[in-house]
């Protein structure tokens, strides 16, 4: 036995979402922060079911428009129906680079992964899109010549006003052709009372990274320079359903873009 590392024992919100989706690629502290979470919100495994719903969804429809090539940014643990399980079940040549600026979960999603030349997962940061983009790795994966399908799935709340997310995402958008999907899901202030909001923030600022909901405008805002896919930006569970089983907690909004 060993000492955990410093990345084990502060938690992390990779690992605290596989803890909601009831995975075990968790360690102590995220179950404690987790737990934390779930006294205060006590529906939030609910909401994390919910977006890896809407995630298997949004997949499938980007692999269905003809699709092939997906950038999973912010992807923590491939776990729980990684996008290469899902894409593959539609479309099997399809590539797929998992992205997370975390060393701990980019260490463990490489030990989970297949060997597959078509599939591989990178450290980078969503905040720094140049660095990302020129990393041999993703060349060696994607061709941006084509769609590539860029999937910012409960990751933007984590990013601060300061850190120029907006920014951020439009510079992936320039990045790729015009068909080119990006696939949204972000926490929302909207609608939930405050003090429990608070509570749930200050567990946050003690983990790997803090949690900024936002309203529904400033999500939009991640979409210009797309056509929005039907039925536009709404609450997660509604974004189109198609008969698998639905959660009906939405802690966030969801929702799709072309681009123009």
């Amino acid at each position: 036995m060993t000492a955990p590392t410093d990345a084990e024992q502060r938690p992390n919100v990779a690992r605290m979402y596989d803890y909601y989706l009831g995975g075990c690629h968790n360690f102590a502290a995220d179950r404690a922060a987790a737990e934390q979470i779930l006294r205060i919100f006590p529906d939030t495994g609910i909401a994390a079911q919910a977006n890896r719903h809407f995630l298997r969804r949004a997949v499938r429809h980007a692999a269905e428009l003809g699709v092939r090539q997906f950038l999973d940014i912010g992807a923590g643990l491939p776990t729980q129906g990684g996008v290469h399980e899902i894409v593959r079940q539609v479309a099997p040549d399809s590539a797929v680079v998992y992205v997370d600026y975390d060393e701990v979960a980019v260490a463990h999603a490489r030990r989970l992964l297949p060997v597959d030349r078509r599939i591989t997962v990178v450290r980078g940061d969503l905040r720094r899109p140049d660095e990302l983009l020129a990393r041999p790795e993703v060349r060696a994966v994607l061709d941006f010549d084509r769609p590539v399908a860029v999937l910012l799935v409960a990751v933007l709340h984590f990013v601060t006003d300061a850190e120029q997310p907006w920014d951020a995402v439009a510079r992936l958008r320039e990045a790729t052709v015009p068909g080119s999907p990006l696939v949204v899901s972000h926490l929302t202030l909207d609608g939930a009372p405050p003090l429990p909001v608070q509570q749930g923030q200050a567990v946050y600022r003690r983990s790997s990274a803090p949690l900024l909901p936002r309203p529904h405008a400033e999500v939009l805002r991640f979409l210009d320079g797309y056509d929005l896919v039907e039925p536009g930006l709404v609450r997660v569970a509604d974004w189109r359903p198609d008969g698998e089983p639905q959660e009906r907690v939405s802690h966030g909004y969801a929702g799709m873009g072309l681009r123009r």
